[in-house]
């Protein structure tokens, strides 16, 4: 899952180097962290958070194939 959030961001940001993930995983439940540059943190969002909520929402399709849930946070 760590794998696909990063691909997407990545692909999203112009510096997809900075862009640092950390995954922690409770029995079905997967919960990822992600630092992103601040220059890019407009356009990972989107406006009114559409883009970051499309990233969450094929995240959460994939994880429903293993059934887990997939929770994804953008920290400052």
């Amino acid at each position: 899952m760590k794998d696909m959030a990063l691909y997407l961001l990545k692909a999203l940001a112009v510096n997809g180097e900075s862009i640092v993930m950390e995954e922690r995983e409770e029995q079905d439940k997967i919960y990822l962290t992600t630092k992103v540059d601040p220059a890019d943190k407009g356009k990972v969002i989107g406006k009114d958070g559409c883009i970051i909520k499309a990233v969450r929402t094929v995240l959460s399709a994939a994880a429903s194939k293993q059934n887990k849930k997939v929770f994804l946070k953008i920290e400052d």
